[in-house]
């Protein structure tokens, strides 16, 4: 058994559209790579620093996120080699895994699809495009419809004169 702490430079393309990894962002590994009959069993967490924005409000967002590590990696001519599909168990090469396969699903999988500066955030006006929270409480857009405007202006007749309507 084998622990290890490591910082390692972050892949290109780690994150989803609005949130992620920035390339070469420090990665900081905490790892336990045990022996066992097939291979190398390697546990442990990763602990990223994520850059993205709201998708609500689209302001900025900076946060980190520890993500846990568990894969086993087949020793070549192990029993695994004949049970199990290519691509089902990662392999040791030349007594070397690759971690950023199983580092990428991890931390994809991990991520928010819909992240949020806040949990309350209340996103932008539909109207103007400006932020609720920079907006006063009674702010709105009045938008009527083409369609509609004849029966508008049958209310504003009726709060007139009064002519032709009858107001009981």
């Amino acid at each position: 058994m084998r622990e290890i702490d490591r910082t390692v430079p972050a892949p290109e393309d780690l994150g989803l559209e609005l949130i992620g990894v920035p390339a070469g962002a420090q990665i900081s590994l905490d790892l336990r790579l045990e022996a066992v009959s097939e291979g190398v069993l390697l546990s442990g967490t990763a602990t990223l620093p994520l850059k993205g924005e709201c998708g609500r409000c689209l302001r900025p967002i900076s946060d980190t996120l520890a993500v846990p590590l568990q894969e086993l990696y087949a020793y070549r001519d192990s029993t695994t080699e004949a049970t199990t599909d290519e691509d089902e168990v990662s392999r040791l090469q030349d007594h070397r895994l690759d971690l950023e396969p199983a580092l990428r699903d991890a931390a994809v999988l991990a991520l928010p699809t819909h992240p949020l500066c806040r949990t309350d955030c209340p996103g932008l006006c539909p109207g103007c495009g400006a932020h609720w929270d920079d907006l006063p409480a009674d702010h709105s857009h009045e938008q009527i419809d083409r369609r509609w405007a004849a029966l508008g202006n049958l209310l504003s007749d009726k709060s007139g004169s009064g002519e032709g309507h009858d107001q009981t």
